[in-house]
């Protein structure tokens, strides 16, 4: 297949806007998947997606598609190449449409040349439209924009199509309108495609030039790496060199992704595909880095690859049983191959044992990382509450990050606390913006006009963005409002550290970062969590809440009664003081112990709904 008939392209939109069901027409319009073998959500390969309805990972497909240009409806193209009855390949990455993902999206738009923007008319254009579109524009992708969901009786066509337009500084006609559930005018897309964007630029001729801009573990295969091919070819049994690695290996396999991994003889210049590296230690590769010919390292320049992303969330993953450690280590490292946002490293806790502390783009990121790893590796995991990383400034000069509540210094070497900000967009429709602007009351946003919306800059503690805000924003405006953020740099605040002392002892798992001012009332609310849940004791419990050393609130759990008398019929009434005694003295030596007996189950409870 000559590279001129090549095109490279993503889908790219907020969450359920119809991204994978747009994917679902094109396979069938290129016959890439049979109608037996088609289902909803084709491209979406995780039972966590489909049961989620939305798209987590990126997924390639190669679709062979014979253009109908050349017909009437192009006869005054003055492009030869468009007035040919020809195939054309066309390599689609689907992308997922969450904030927490946009790493995802980024690393698939350097794979491509053009990005179709789609835009539910029900719903018109949301925050993380835009947001995409911005990734797309700064990657110089060619904009194909397209109103969806056409067929709706709720649909307001021509007015998401000016809201496009306006945004794009385009022509409103330029704005396609289809509807991909039941395939209206989804094949005028592809032509779209085929004449907008560009075909991509590369010599066969040349040194190999390979983009990792995905990748998996096979247990027989290795590392499989999704490529770019941007020059050059590659072909089973070579000797291919990964730069950044300073790897020799040979090819045990390359391939198309038709959806699912077909092996082919070659993967020339302009094409997307896959090489298997045979490697087996997951560790050892990482997506955006570039694969060359062996004895070409020294000629060839690597590829820009990814900026590292920089995890904003933090939670802490145990296993339930100690003897999981290193399966829960080994599931780590695979996510890992496929999702380089993913942080982690080893964590001991007194009473949770040995696990890791990890970082994340986000609160749903953490959620589908946690369940891939019970699913896709058999574990049983106890999670903490997540939280964000804070600066602090020692009396002593000295500057620290703080990732957990549990590495927070005392409070009597603290001179500054600092923490990140963040840059939050909004998008809502006006008969909602009193309701919104109640849920960020305190703070000053600027405002802009999109037709019947408002676009509302405002600028708020990470803290709060990640944390809840989300789910507040679509409650508060019955679904219609979308937000997107920007991570802004440290500043100062004023937070605490609330405590939990349990018959006198620390529980650092259950430890809060907090402004000051909503310490009471917080601590108000977790005592009376953790009197409701922990089970008696058999002497009386306190459970304290502490800032800076001063108990800022307390309730007592009552002992737990136990007849020791029960057995004894008659007999010396001094029988009867000698045993009562010993319960007394066993019940002071408990105590003065502090062993309290919280079951696993019942201690993880209350981290759920201390969150």
């Amino acid at each position: 297949m000559e590279i001129e008939n090549i095109r490279n392209f993503c889908i790219i939109s907020h969450i359920d806007h119809g991204k994978s069901t747009l994917a679902d027409r094109f396979l069938e319009l290129t016959n890439t998947v049979p109608k037996e073998k088609m289902h909803p959500q084709f491209l979406d390969m995780m039972d966590l997606e489909k049961e989620r309805g939305i798209t987590i990972k990126m997924q390639p497909v190669r679709m062979t598609y014979r253009t109908r240009m050349g017909t009437d409806n192009y006869a005054d193209s003055k492009d030869l190449l468009y007035k040919e009855l020809t195939y054309k390949i066309l390599n689609l990455i689907d992308t997922p449409g969450h904030v927490d993902f946009s790493y995802e999206v980024s690393r698939g738009m350097s794979a491509v040349e053009g990005a179709i923007l789609l835009v539910d008319a029900t719903k018109g254009i949301q925050a993380q439209t835009l947001a995409n579109l911005e990734l797309a524009q700064n990657e110089g992708l060619s904009i194909i924009p397209a109103v969806n969901k056409i067929d709706l009786p709720q649909a307001q066509v021509a007015k998401t199509q000016k809201e496009i337009a306006e945004i794009l500084k385009i022509k409103r006609d330029e704005v396609l309108k289809i509807s991909a559930k039941v395939g209206t005018d989804v094949e005028k897309i592809l032509e779209e495609v085929i004449k907008k964007v560009p075909p991509p630029k590369g010599k066969i001729g040349a040194p190999l030039k390979a983009l990792i801009f995905d990748s998996k573990y096979d247990p027989y295969l290795g590392v499989i790496a999704y490529v770019r091919i941007f020059d050059g070819k590659v072909k089973e049994g070579d000797f291919v060199y990964i730069l950044q690695a300073g790897l020799k290996v040979k090819v045990k396999e390359v391939g198309w992704f038709l959806p699912s991994l077909t092996r082919t003889e070659v993967l020339r210049a302009g094409e997307i595909g896959y090489i298997a590296l045979g490697v087996k230690e997951a560790q050892i590769l990482r997506i955006g880095q570039t694969i060359t010919v062996a004895g070409a390292e020294e000629k060839v320049k690597a590829l820009p690859g990814y900026k590292e992303p920089k995890p904003v969330v933090f939670v802490s993953i145990f296993p339930e049983k100690d003897t999981n450690f290193l399966h829960l280590k080994d599931g780590l490292e695979k996510l890992k191959l496929n999702d380089p946002s993913l942080f982690f490293e080893p964590e001991v806790r007194s009473m949770l044992g040995k696990g890791f502390r990890c970082g994340f783009l986000g609160v749903l990121h953490a959620e589908i990382t946690v369940e891939r790893l019970r699913r896709e590796f058999g574990l049983n995991l106890m999670i903490t509450s997540p939280s964000v990383v804070y600066k602090i400034l020692k009396k002593n000069g000295e500057e620290i990050l703080v990732y957990s509540p549990k590495d927070w210094p005392h409070f009597s070497e603290i001179q500054k606390v600092y923490e990140k900000f963040a840059r939050v967009k909004i998008i809502v429709p006006q008969k909602f913006l009193s309701n919104v602007l109640g849920l960020i009351k305190e703070k000053k946003p600027i405002f802009e006009s999109l037709g019947e919306k408002i676009i509302m800059e405002v600028k708020m503690p990470l803290r709060e963005v990640i944390i809840g805000f989300y789910d507040k924003l679509k409650s508060v405006s019955e679904g219609f409002a979308s937000m997107d953020y920007r991570i802004l740099d440290w500043e100062e605040t004023d937070l605490v550290k609330l405590e939990f002392l349990i018959g006198g002892r620390v529980e650092e798992a259950l430890s809060k970062i907090l402004p000051r001012k909503f310490a009471q009332k917080e601590a108000q609310r977790m005592v009376e969590i953790l009197k409701e849940n922990i089970p008696p004791q058999l002497f009386t419990l306190p459970i304290q809440a502490r800032v800076e050393g001063k108990i800022i609130a307390r309730r007592n759990i009552k002992a737990r009664r136990r007849d020791v008398l029960a057995p004894l019929y008659g007999g010396d009434y001094t029988r009867k003081l000698k045993l009562l005694e010993r319960q007394k003295r066993g019940k002071k030596k408990l105590k003065e112990e502090g062993q309290v007996s919280i079951p696993n189950e019942v201690f993880w409870k209350i981290i759920k709904l201390s969150g």
